[in-house]
């Protein structure tokens, strides 16, 4: 499935609140709060401050193109220049070279209707094998190689496991193959201006854009991504960038193209949402008790490990961790039956990057399967002596 694809599931499962809809399918750019909301934005002006400098020869006196003549456009410059201190005539040219993406429009106007349909019998081994496939494993297994020292400082400053940021990297771009072909500006401002249901969310976004390319000295008429905006090897959308994006590298510059700086943004985002270094993730079930009906899985229930013994359900051996901990009860329906698994607070910090449990078990058996392919190239090249 392409980026185009499984980004339209992303936005389907985040902005409709559908966290336990886990039969949609997702490349999911990571999610963020507005900068307004606690974070300090990149290059915010004093009031009494003059235009900041920008990057971009953008200057006009109006909007012209396919935004001339939106009112909400007008006010969003507005509260640009007053709010940031951009320049006036800047936006104006800037806004004046955004295009309207309709094709984007239109794909998600048919993709909202998905959120109805509830999931399939066979839809997590459909949903599986786009991901848990020759190509993502020998990738993941290269990318480990090349970029073992970053992959290895990053678990040792922020206590994520290579495998894990590995995983992610597979599902969302193929580790930099799919990173998207639109231009961000062009994405941020369709969205924002005639997308009425997420309205809100892609203007703060297309704000954070701005600080986001102004604070790094970036064109912001350059960056290129996914439709929804969003950037790099790891898929972060500008807010995202603000909050968790690092400079990993050492360069200067925080880059999301980087594999470095992706690398440690992406496990900086993870040990920011509350990754327990050395616990697990999932956990088999012993047994088929019946109980198992009776309770709601999904990501919006929780439980904790006395209920479920009480009911009858025991976690298979091993069992690593004492489990104080709120519990979800994950259903998988494959061709077959359906399984069930029990997902650990790790499992729910995959899902604060996409709230699907498809996402999150493609990431973690994604990761399991490239930290064994690693193993026996270790293995095999250590009996070679």
């Amino acid at each position: 499935m392409n980026v185009k694809t499984r980004l339209a599931a992303w936005l389907l499962l985040s902005f409709a609140g559908c966290a336990g809809q886990a039969e949609k399918p997702g490349l999911p750019a990571i999610q963020s709060k507005p900068a307004t909301s606690g974070q300090v934005p990149l290059s915010a002006a004093k009031p009494d401050s003059k235009p900041l400098p920008t990057v971009g020869a953008h200057q006009a006196a109006s909007i012209s193109g396919d935004y001339a003549g939106y009112p909400a456009l007008s006010q969003f410059i507005d509260d640009m220049v007053k709010k940031h201190h951009f320049s006036r005539d800047y936006l104006n040219g800037l806004f004046s070279q955004a295009r309207r993406k309709q094709w984007t429009l239109d794909y998600l106007a048919k993709s909202d209707q998905g959120l109805k349909s509830k999931p399939a019998q066979g839809a997590w081994s459909r949903y599986r094998a786009q991901f848990l496939d020759d190509r993502h494993i020998n990738d993941g297994i290269a990318f480990w190689r090349k970029h073992r020292s970053a992959l290895q400082r990053a678990r040792q400053q922020y206590g994520v496991p290579e495998e894990y940021i590995l995983g992610i990297m597979a599902v969302e771009t193929t580790f930099g193959s799919s990173v998207g072909n639109h231009r961000i500006i062009d994405a941020l401002t369709t969205l924002a201006f005639d997308y009425p249901r997420r309205a809100e969310y892609f203007r703060s976004e297309l704000e954070n854009f701005l600080l986001m390319t102004r604070g790094e000295g970036v064109d912001p008429a350059k960056p290129i991504g996914s439709f929804a905006g969003a950037m790099g090897l790891g898929q972060f959308m500008p807010g995202s960038f603000l909050q968790w994006a690092v400079d990993f590298n050492g360069d200067g510059h925080k880059d999301l193209w980087n594999p470095e700086d992706a690398v440690g943004s992406i496990a900086n985002y993870f040990a920011q949402h509350g990754w327990q270094a050395g616990q697990p993730v999932v956990s088999a079930i012993k047994g088929k008790p019946v109980s198992l009906a009776t309770l709601e899985p999904g990501l919006s229930h929780t439980y904790s490990l006395s209920q479920l013994q009480q009911l009858g359900i025991t976690l298979a051996p091993p069992s690593p961790c004492p489990c104080d901990h709120p519990l979800h009860l994950l259903m998988l329906r494959h061709h077959s039956h359906d399984q069930y698994l029990i997902g650990h607070p790790n499992f729910y910090v995959i899902t604060r990057y996409n709230q699907s449990t498809h996402y999150a078990m493609a990431v973690h058996e994604l990761a399991q399967a490239i930290r064994s392919g690693v193993g026996e190239i270790a293995d095999a090249g250590y009996r070679k002596k």
